[in-house]
């Protein structure tokens, strides 16, 4: 069954690129995001991974752990870093998980769990559905989960908003409108009685409509 919003994400011991890990432990109290590949030497995810490597340094600045998973062993993982490095600028700067088993892929429900299979000649098409981005919270639930097709590139560049978005909401009671970005203004969460909200925002707020409170993003 796949991954709820709110669901733990589910532990796992796996070998990655940098070496043997759990996934809890390694998370700490980090927010994390796992993304996943269905095989190596795939054209649109080698352009994710080196995008993925060249923005990393905005999630380390969030305190967000990166994490790549591809059914495949991690010595073929090994070689498709030096393709990605040629053909995108940057190679992968973040463990990639090896999912020779599937375990992992079922577990978080990517793959049918009843499947009796590992990766050897699975093909990308076999595994099509192994294409999501999950971010993980430092309590380690699920707080989002995107799944695209194969054919489609990731949007990054989003999953850094939306991280600033969980972030933010996170510490204060508001929630991010369409489209926001960081320091724009925000709304104040429906949750939040109006004689609450005066005791944070004692200068106010705007409200084309009672429910639409906009306020200045808290610091």
């Amino acid at each position: 069954m796949a991954l709820q919003l709110g669901d733990t994400a589910p532990d796992f011991e796996a070998e990655t690129t940098e070496g043997k890990i759990r996934f809890h432990e390694w998370l700490g109290d980090s927010w994390g995001v796992l993304f996943s590949h269905p095989k190596d030497f795939t054209p649109v995810c080698t352009t994710e991974l080196g995008y993925m490597a060249k923005l990393k340094p905005e999630f380390d600045k969030r305190h967000v752990k990166v994490i790549g998973l591809s059914v495949d062993p991690v010595d073929r993982h090994a070689s498709w870093a030096n393709d990605i490095k040629e053909t995108q600028g940057h190679a992968p700067n973040y463990p990639m998980i090896g999912d020779t088993d599937l375990a992992i892929s079922k577990a978080y429900g990517m793959l049918p769990a009843a499947l009796n299979a590992t990766s050897e000649g699975r093909t990308a098409a076999d595994n099509q559905t192994v294409r999501n981005v999950f971010v993980i919270g430092p309590d380690k639930k699920v707080k989002l989960v995107i799944m695209y097709p194969m054919t489609t590139g990731r949007n990054f560049d989003e999953v850094l908003r939306v991280v600033d978005s969980l972030q933010l909401t996170a510490k204060h009671k508001v929630s991010t409108p369409v489209n926001w970005k960081q320091g724009e203004d925000v709304i104040i969460a429906g949750s939040v009685s109006d004689e609450d909200a005066k005791k944070v925002y004692p200068n106010g707020w705007k409200a084309p409509k009672p429910y639409l409170r906009i306020v200045p993003q808290p610091k």
